[in-house]
């Protein structure tokens, strides 16, 4: 390992913040993961944060959109800032960050209308303006002057919290919020006061930030996170954001956390926090535009990915402290690996932004690929060394399931072997990563491939494993990622006329432009829209068919916006709540010709069919486990492959023996077992193998 010099890396770099000195320059920006319990960061919170500060950052901000008033009900997890209970728990979390070397400071908001009137306490939204907020659907009362009376004073009894918690500091939210609706001439269409010119508008913001600063006093820190231009037709000016920074400056903000954008709709949420397929870096130069602007410190964070990226912003001028936020939620130790000269062995962020979706679909965040995220009570990011015996262990199938078993198989110092029938490792992620715009997903597969090697895993790739492969090895232990094939089994006919979205990604389906084709989606996640996209960019007719109400459920709002995109450009016909029955070759009289396909789409609510006359039939249904091997395996297993769900779940070793006489033990894992998810897949191998 080649030691990195520290003096020259400006990541490394202390930077003084008022009175506060930072030890570098990397900072985990504010987000909420929801992993607070009834408001409060408790338990599980503070350790997601301490491992950021144990894993080297320079100050991590928790409680992103921390709500100052009940009329602000939480919309994804939001901690409660209006309750003195949360005090102590932050006192907790700012006494152990502190401890690890890092500095911490807490998000503080109103949501005004980013919320919904059918939550908590169900008191009326409130907002400069009565606009509805797309994205959480609310109609907001507009403020009366009793309102802002009692929510400024709301921010300053919140930010005084924050300050007895032994936080560093806080940030003031300004976009897509209670404060910035007053600023922003798309959301405040009032006729007082507090409406009108950037002065008028800047009225209300300017009473909070006063407020909360003579709260708080002179010595504590207190930042902005801002949208400097809304990029929205009648919206905030980069010359009016501009001009207000520098006003909130003079009114005792300390620095600046710079946004381009607003948040108000999927498709702008999608543009102000990128996903993968776009650019690192995007607003880098309109952040150092800002720096060069402003007497404060900048800070920003925008799909920074990777130390590259953020050294380039630093050496460049273009801000002072760099967010790496997402790329800590899939390798909390990305600074430490940075310090120590591993930085090759940094897990990569890859853009998926399950992160975000995660919250709405599943309740809290999570990593695609790092499932000890939120769960660091239960997983370490880092895995020991066993303190048993060493074991040798066959994993076949080079996925994300087989990938990270072997992975975690040899950290914790054990003899692997993993066969791969293909040429490359990566199982379904090579076949997303088909659409030009995903392909950083192959991240995920390189950097376990990476680490096997590291690690000294035999990687015999375009091996096809049968039983007696596996047995000319006397393993201990398989594991079997064989993974699923595609399901076109639903079909009551024409199963072999149809083609699958494998067939799309592969490149062995390549309709010629103009054909027809009909793609049916009854999985509604990412497969379908892969081969839709794909589809439709080169040249088909495309008719998106699915028995959902709604266009892929499954597809969270940070990545639906580029489908939807896709699908407008290329016009693609989209038909809800049709379930595909069968398909049949057509015949004279069926219309557009002999020997085209006849899909019979039927409706539940009418109980009626109609038919499709296409080129092409393409079906998404999830997969079936590719089993034969380990249906083969399982006679002289120890364990029958049964698992011990008790012990899975308590992170304790399988000690299941169903056979005396195996000589085994076996398990399968990911796809070989249902179809599902990527983190799923890796979540299965980490949780089985980490206590070998």
């Amino acid at each position: 390992m080649r030691a990195p010099n520290t003096n020259l890396d400006p990541l490394l770099q202390p930077f003084r913040l008022k009175h506060l000195t930072l030890r570098n320059r990397v900072v985990s920006t504010s987000h909420e993961p929801a992993f607070g319990e009834d408001g409060l960061p408790k338990d599980r919170y503070r350790a997601y944060h301490l491992e950021k500060a144990r894993g080297g950052v320079g100050l991590t901000m928790i409680g992103g959109s921390a709500v100052v008033s009940p009329d602000s009900p939480p919309s994804f997890g939001n901690l409660l800032l209006y309750r003195d209970e949360i005090v102590p728990w932050l006192r907790l979390l700012a006494d152990d960050v502190h401890a690890a070397g890092a500095a911490v400071m807490c998000q503080v908001t109103h949501l005004g209308r980013r919320t919904s009137n059918y939550t908590g306490d169900w008191l009326p939204v409130v907002a400069a303006s009565p606009l509805r907020e797309p994205a959480h659907r609310a109609f907001p009362k507009a403020a009366e002057p009793w309102d802002l009376d009692r929510i400024v004073a709301d921010y300053a009894a919140a930010a005084v919290r924050c300050k007895e918690g032994g936080l560093d500091g806080i940030e003031l939210q300004s976009y897509g919020h209670f404060f910035d609706g007053f600023l922003s001439p798309a959301t405040n269409h009032r006729d007082d006061e507090y409406g009108g010119d950037l002065e008028h508008r800047m009225a209300f913001p300017r009473r909070v930030i006063r407020a909360v600063r003579e709260a708080v006093g002179p010595d504590f820190v207190v930042g902005i996170r801002m949208a400097l231009d809304e990029a929205l037709p009648g919206g905030l000016t980069f010359t009016e954001g501009l001009a207000a920074a520098e006003q909130f400056t003079a009114d005792g903000i300390d620095f600046i956390s710079a946004i381009r954008g607003t948040i108000e709709s999927d498709a702008s949420l999608s543009r102000t926090i990128p996903s993968m397929g776009t650019p690192l870096g995007p607003f880098l130069d309109f952040t150092g535009e800002i720096r060069r602007r402003l007497d404060i410190p900048v800070m920003h964070a925008a799909r920074i990915a990777d130390p590259a990226t953020a050294r380039h912003a630093l050496r460049e001028g273009l801000l002072d402290l760099v967010g790496m936020t997402r790329a800590q939620i899939a390798d909390p130790h990305l600074v430490a690996k940075i310090a120590s000269g591993e930085e090759d062995r940094i897990r990569p962020c890859v853009g998926a932004s399950y992160c975000l979706d995660a919250i709405y679909d599943s309740g809290d965040t999570k990593c695609i690929h790092n499932p000890a995220t939120g769960r660091e009570l239960q997983i370490p990011h880092t895995v020991p060394a066993t303190t048993g015996p060493h074991r040798k262990a066959v994993v076949v199938g080079g996925g994300p399931a087989g990938l990270e078993a072997a992975r975690v198989l040899a950290e914790r110092g054990h003899d692997v072997v993993l066969f791969e029938a293909g040429d490359q490792a990566g199982g379904q992620i090579r076949l997303a990563a088909q659409n030009p715009r995903r392909q950083d997903l192959l991240g995920i597969v390189d950097w376990r491939v990476a680490e096997c090697k590291h690690l000294g895993v035999d990687l015999r790739l375009g091996t096809y494993a049968e039983a007696s492969d596996v047995l000319a090895e006397h393993p201990d232990l398989v594991i079997v990622a064989t993974g699923g094939l595609p399901n076109r089994s639903f079909l009551t006919a024409g199963e072999g006329l149809v083609a699958d979205t494998w067939d799309v990604m592969s490149g062995s389906l390549r309709p010629r432009a103009g054909r027809d084709v009909l793609i049916y989606d009854d999985h509604g996640g990412y497969p379908a829209m892969d081969a839709a996209e794909l589809l439709a960019t080169h040249g088909a007719r495309l008719e998106y068919v699915t028995p959902e109400r709604a266009l892929a459920p499954d597809v969270g709002s940070m990545n639906s916006p580029a489908y939807i995109r896709a699908f407008t450009e290329h016009d693609v016909t989209v038909t809800l709540a049709r379930r595909l029955r069968s398909v049949r070759r057509s015949r004279a009289g069926d219309g557009g010709g002999a020997g085209r396909l006849v899909a019979t789409l039927f409706s539940e609510y009418t109980g009626t069919e109609t038919e499709r006359v296409v080129d092409h039939v393409v079906v998404e249904h999830g997969t079936l486990p590719n089993d034969e091997l380990y249906t083969d395996l399982l006679p002289a297993s120890r364990n029958f492959g049964e698992v011990d769900h008790r012990a899975l779940l308590a992170r304790e070793a399988q000690a299941v023996v169903r056979n005396p006489a195996g000589r085994y033990q076996l398990f399968r894992i990911g796809d070989a077992v249902t179809s599902r998810n990527i983190h799923a897949a890796v979540y299965d191998a980490l949780r089985l193998c980490l206590p070998v």
